[in-house]
């Protein structure tokens, strides 16, 4: 599993849950681990190991610890610099939605050894679609849920997102759109990237 994976679940679980939970985590998921360096490689078994003994300590399942993740990618201040990528997918939910489409390609020309499971939007009417995620990633379904929802009330969008189906084959995502000026989105300004004015 890439470092940035593995960092990114350890951040969720310092800032979520502490780093005394954290440090005991890690020691219980393997020994003498103390931390994921972001550009390394490791076991995908550790990575496991961490979400299980995270599961284990908070008495929370790890679909909704992968859920949270997702959503914390979104909505934390450490990870403001991602919402901010997310945000120019497009001005709307539906235009960030089909954006989605490029993102495993956009990733990997961030970071060439970081290959995330190819996703397909399908629009089966206005407003309700289906998001295919490849498979490669063990729970990416999962963490694509907490995504999709916090990036939906950050567009200010009323929107259903569940997991419509998860096996071998990769997860598939149900979309539905209820109300797509629901409420007022986080504010976001193209301008602000870089200290343009």
């Amino acid at each position: 599993m890439h470092g940035l994976i593995n960092r990114a679940l350890q951040r969720f679980a310092e800032d979520a849950h502490g780093f005394a939970v954290w440090s005991e985590v890690a020691e219980a998921a393997q020994p003498g681990l103390t931390g994921f360096e972001a550009m390394l490689d490791y076991d995908d078994a550790v990575t496991g190991r961490v979400l299980a003994a995270l599961a284990e300590r908070t008495g929370t399942p790890s679909e909704m610890l992968l859920e949270d993740l997702g959503t914390y990618l979104v909505c934390h201040p450490n990870t403001e610099a991602l919402r901010r990528l997310l945000r120019f997918g497009g001005d709307s939910f539906t235009e960030f939605l089909y954006s989605l489409d490029d993102l495993a390609d956009r990733v990997r020309l961030a970071v060439p050894d970081l290959v995330l499971p190819p996703l397909e939007l399908t629009e089966h009417m206005p407003g309700r679609f289906t998001l295919r995620a490849g498979p490669g990633l063990a729970g990416f379904g999962h963490v694509v849920i907490g995504l999709l929802r916090a990036m939906a009330d950050d567009y200010g969008v009323l929107a259903l997102v569940e997991l419509a189906a998860d096996g071998a084959e990769g997860a598939q995502v149900a979309v539905s759109v209820a109300e797509a000026a629901f409420a007022k989105g986080r504010s976001f300004d193209l301008a602000l990237l870089g200290g343009a004015a």
